[in-house]
């Protein structure tokens, strides 16, 4: 598990790509993902910092930025 912020976390191996959230398609991505209610957000009233797209499909907001969440997917989990 990736810690996300805040107390919420996604499966590292669900995770298909971690994004900013400053450019029109990504704001494209977001508006798609809520129509279809595949829209997760997990700031809790924080400012948006990062998009996390997951291979369901899922659209994950983030208050961390993407560099911090690269990093935890990057680090080596204990007991592999």
């Amino acid at each position: 598990m990736i810690h996300i912020g805040f107390g919420n976390a996604v499966m590292r191996d669900r995770i298909v790509a971690v994004l900013g959230v400053e450019s029109l398609p990504v704001k494209r991505l977001k508006e798609a993902a809520k129509e279809k209610g595949l829209l997760v957000d997990a700031t809790t009233g924080k400012k948006e910092r990062s998009v996390i797209i997951t291979d369901s499909g899922h659209i994950i907001i983030s208050a961390l930025a993407p560099t911090t969440i690269i990093m935890r997917i990057e680090e080596e989990v204990p007991g592999e």
